[in-house]
């Protein structure tokens, strides 16, 4: 399929927030017969900017509240990120042989720009945000979308073939793609994430090496050499390979020696920077950022152009986030921790004493991997949400832990245990849904309520 030959097609788009509703203007746009359909009511949807009225304006066919039989009368289905490929609407279509097809992989049927595309289980937003910010320093005209939060389908027609798409691409995203092809894919890492949507952790991994499905041998692949999962498979791809190591000193790639982060190719070693330089703390973010600067390599920036941008580069809200400094305590927002092992990374980022605020709705989470990070360095877990039990459980013989049952009691709470030079740190290693509508709202609530204190 391709934008051009969607005249007349009839297309149901299954949900109706920014994905769902981006993609249905931009295939109306182009003569599509279009359909949304959500199971939430227009006025439980976060992010509608339509009214009921425009769409009909518009000639979008839509219905709310459940998906009636009208949904499968279509050519082929699009859904969007938020919509798991195990959902009931999902698994119908694919049984009627319907194809069922990614909102990034249509957009990218109307892209003249080059495409860059990030995924991984930790670092995607930081990494994808950092590209961007290095392809805005060089001059490009960029457009920075996907799972970051702007749907790709929104921004895809204001590009040309001088501009840089670079996107965020979860594995629920890569899922449903056909021909979507990325110039550089960037793959950061593979841990266990995800598994209530997926049967197991090997169709997880098979999901993010989707990113390369379609690249051919002129297009680049950025990729860990230190993930044992990541490495051997994207070796014996047949792609222009670019990996980066905080290990190992490579024959050809990024890497890090005596401080320094560094770019070997043809046996010609180049300095970017001192780590010390960068504006991110943490070693995760000195993968993100190697990563980072070999994505703006293979796309022929110029090093001191990404040696400025990597010690410019502040950061993404919700991610190891300062909030607030009070009477010599720390409060860091890391709402965008959603999984065991970015809460390892977070612990990993401060020598300080961490009261630590965990917990919300788990996605089969195995917390052994922080055992020993905790007895370390936590000295009071403030366990939230559905899985306060499970997380009080997990951790009660390493260190203290109390259950609470709102952020607000736990950031009062947090204040009142922590003296000068402790970190109190929101890094909930689990979804938000339970008590807030996404990380960001959970974010949004820690902050406020820190600066109420």
């Amino acid at each position: 399929m391709s934008g051009e030959n969607i005249k007349g097609k009839k297309i149901s788009v299954i949900g109706g927030a920014r994905s769902g509703l981006a993609v249905a203007k931009l295939l109306k746009k182009f003569g599509a017969d279009v359909f949304i359909s959500d199971m939430k009511k227009p006025e439980e949807i976060k992010y509608v900017k339509f009214t009921l009225q425009e769409l009909d304006e518009l000639g979008i066919k839509y219905e709310f509240g459940g998906h009636s039989e009208s949904v499968f009368e279509c050519d082929f289905m699009v859904i969007s990120p938020g919509v798991p490929s195990n959902s009931e609407v999902v698994k119908k279509a694919v049984e009627r042989g319907l194809k069922v097809l990614s909102e990034i992989e249509v957009a990218s049927w109307f892209c003249k720009a080059p495409i860059v595309a990030v995924t991984g289980t930790n670092g995607k937003t930081t990494t994808t945000s950092l590209i961007g910010h290095i392809f805005k320093t060089a001059g490009f005209k960029t457009i920075v979308a996907g799972n970051i939060g702007s749907p790709f389908s929104d921004y895809v027609l204001d590009v040309d073939e001088e501009s840089v798409v670079v996107l965020e691409v979860s594995s629920f995203q890569l899922d449903h793609i056909e021909s979507f092809k990325p110039k550089v894919a960037v793959l950061l890492n593979i841990t266990p994430d995800h598994l209530d949507r997926y049967a197991s952790f090997s169709d997880y991994i098979l999901s993010k090496f989707r990113i390369f499905k379609n690249q051919r041998s002129d297009d680049f692949a950025v990729y860990n050499y230190d993930d044992e999962i990541v490495q051997p498979y994207v070796e014996q791809l047949d792609v222009i390979k670019m990996p980066f190591s905080v290990l190992e000193k490579l024959s050809c790639g990024a890497f890090v020696e005596d401080d320094y982060l560094v770019f070997n190719f043809k046996n010609k070693k180049e300095r970017i920077l001192k780590m010390s330089e960068l504006r991110l703390r943490g070693i995760h973010n000195v993968y993100n950022s190697l990563a980072a600067a070999l994505a703006a390599r293979a796309m022929e920036v110029k090093d001191e152009i990404i040696r400025e941008s990597l010690k410019s580069f502040e950061g993404v809200p919700h991610r190891l986030e300062f909030v607030r400094e009070i009477n010599g305590v720390k409060f860091i927002n890391d709402s965008k921790a959603t999984n065991v092992n970015s809460l390892w990374y977070a612990l990993e980022s401060f020598d300080e004493p961490i009261i630590l605020i965990a917990g919300g709705r788990d996605k089969g989470n195995d917390y052994s991997k922080v055992y020993d990070l905790v007895r370390r360095k936590v000295k009071l877990i403030l366990a939230i949400g559905e899985s306060r039990e499970k997380v009080y459980n997990e951790f009660k013989n390493l260190t203290r832990v109390i259950k609470v049952d709102s952020m607000e009691e736990a950031v009062r709470r947090a204040y009142e245990e922590a003296r000068p030079g402790d970190v109190v740190l929101l890094s909930p290693a689990c979804a938000s849904f339970d008590m807030f509508e996404d990380f960001e709202h959970r974010g949004e609530v820690f902050k406020k309520l820190v600066n109420q204190l």
